[in-house]
C-alpha cells in the first residue's frame, strides 16, 4: 500500500547523495550559443558499458533533465543497472555532471518516467526495479519470487533535479497480483493541464499477466501483454491504478507506452505492439476521463506503419500539434524521425527525418513556444553508441 503522507514528506529530506562519474565536464556545444545537437551520454564512459532508455523533462526554471539507464555489465536489459541524469541549463546545448538518481547496487533499476508536478514544481520520477540475478524471461514465466520480480518506485526532487529523494515503493497500489512483468513508460509522463482532473499526474505503463487457469504457460510469445496507466491526484504522494488493457488475446499486444494530453482535454495513448498478430507495430487509444478508462481498446495506428517494433514518444506542442517520434524503417531500428498529427492522433504524417543512422528509443520534450527537443539512442555502427539530444525548431515540423 502507498506510504502515508507524513512518511512520504519525511522522506523528502532523505536526499540521495550526488554521485559523479568521469562525465563531470559540460558537453561542448557544436556551435557556441546556436547548438542544435549535443551528446549527454556516450557508451563506455563514466563507468558504464552502455547508456539506454532515454527520458526527458523540462522544469519550471527551464532546466532540461536527461534521464537514462546506466548499464554496468553490458548492453543487456538485466543485471547491475542504475538510473542516471544529466542537467542542462541552456536548453540542451551543454550538460552538467552525471548524477546517479537510483543506484542498482547489483540490481536492475530503470524505465525512468519523469513528470513535473504543476502544483509544487517538484520533479516526480517513477522507475521499475527487479533483482539483478534474474532475467526478463524468467519474470515473464513466473519463475521468480515477488521480491525478485518487477516492483515500482517513486522519487521527488525539490531543487530542480539536482537531488532526489530515496526510492519509495508503491508496487502494492499499482500492480495486480497476477501480473508478472511491469514497466513504467519509459519516457516522460504528463500532468493534466485542463479538465476536471487538472493537476493529475498520469504515467503510461505496461505489464504481462499470468495465463488463465488451464492455459499453457510456455513463456513463448505471444504472451499475455497489456498496457495500463497509473495516476496521482496529490503530486505523487499516493498512486492509483487507472485503465487496464487486459484483452490478452495476442492480436494487439500493447507494450511500452507513451501519452500526451490534447487541447480538448482527452489523453492520447500510444503503445508498442509486441509481436501481436495484427498488421502494424503501433497501437493507440484515447481516454476522456483522466486515464481511468479508454474510449476503445487499443487498435493499430496504420499511418505509423513505417515504425518498427520499438518504444516511441508522443508530445503535444501548441505550435505543432500532436507529435510522435521513433525510427522510420519498418524492419530496422534506424533513421529517427518525427511524425505530426493535426487531428488528435487519428492520422500521422512524417514531418522530419533526423538522420539515416541507427536509432531506437526516444523521448520528446517541450523547450519553449518555438522549440522542442528529442533525446534518442543512436550510433554509426551500433544502435546504442550514444544518447543524443537534438533541438528542433517548431517550424521544421510544420
Amino acid at each position: 500500500m502507498p506510504r502515508p503522507r507524513r512518511a512520504f514528506l519525511t522522506a523528502v529530506a532523505l536526499l540521495t547523495p550526488v554521485a559523479f562519474s568521469s562525465l563531470t565536464a559540460p558537453t561542448p556545444a557544436s556551435a557556441a550559443g546556436r547548438c542544435t545537437s549535443s551528446v549527454p551520454y556516450v557508451s563506455g564512459e563514466g563507468g558504464y558499458d552502455t547508456y539506454r532508455i532515454p527520458a526527458a523533462v523540462s522544469t519550471p526554471r527551464g532546466t532540461v533533465l536527461a534521464f537514462a539507464e546506466g548499464r554496468r555489465g553490458g548492453a543487456g536489459d538485466s543485471g547491475d543497472i542504475d538510473v542516471v541524469v544529466r542537467r542542462s541549463t541552456d536548453g540542451g546545448r551543454t550538460w552538467g555532471p552525471l548524477t546517479v538518481v537510483a543506484a542498482g547496487d547489483g540490481d536492475t533499476r530503470g524505465n525512468p518516467a519523469p513528470v513535473v508536478d504543476p502544483g509544487t514544481g517538484a520533479v516526480v520520477l517513477l522507475t521499475s526495479h527487479n533483482s539483478g540475478a534474474v532475467t526478463e524471461a524468467q519474470i515473464m514465466r513466473g519463475e521468480v519470487t515477488p521480491a525478485q520480480s518487477r516492483r515500482v518506485f517513486v522519487q521527488r526532487s525539490l531543487d530542480d533535479g539536482r537531488r532526489f529523494t530515496r526510492p519509495q515503493e508503491i508496487t502494492a497500489a499499482v500492480k495486480r497480483p497476477n501480473w508478472r512483468w511491469y514497466a513504467t513508460g519509459p519516457g516522460h509522463a504528463i500532468a493534466l493541464t485542463r479538465g476536471p482532473h487538472k493537476g493529475r499526474l498520469v504515467v503510461p505503463a505496461n505489464h504481462s499477466a499470468a495465463p488463465p487457469a488451464g492455459s499453457p504457460d510456455t513463456g513463448e510469445e505471444p504472451r499475455y501483454y497489456g498496457a495500463h496507466a497509473l495516476y496521482s491526484d496529490n503530486g505523487g504522494r499516493t498512486w492509483r491504478l487507472g485503465f487496464v488493457d487486459d484483452s490478452y488475446d495476442g492480436h494487439n499486444n500493447a507494450n511500452e507506452s507513451a501519452t500526451a494530453q490534447l487541447p480538448d482535454g482527452r489523453i492520447y495513448f500510444s503503445a508498442r505492439d509486441q509481436h501481436g498478430t495484427s498488421t502494424g507495430n503501433r497501437l493507440d487509444s484515447h481516454s476522456a476521463d483522466g486515464a481511468a478508462s479508454l474510449e476503445r481498446p487499443y487498435t493499430v495506428q496504420p499511418t505509423l506503419d513505417d515504425v518498427p517494433i520499438v518504444q516511441g514518444s508522443v508530445l503535444h506542442h501548441p505550435g505543432a500539434g500532436l507529435l510522435f517520434s521513433g525510427p522510420s524503417v519498418p524492419t530496422a531500428r534506424q533513421a529517427m524521425a518525427v511524425w505530426r498529427s493535426t487531428d488528435g492522433g487519428t492520422t500521422f504524417t512524417k514531418a522530419l527525418t533526423l538522420s539515416q543512422q541507427r536509432a531506437a528509443y526516444s523521448d520528446l520534450v517541450r523547450l519553449d513556444r518555438n522549440t522542442l527537443g528529442i533525446l534518442y539512442e543512436t550510433g554509426v555502427t551500433g544502435t546504442y553508441e550514444t544518447i543524443e539530444f537534438r533541438r528542433l525548431p517548431v517550424g521544421s515540423l510544420t
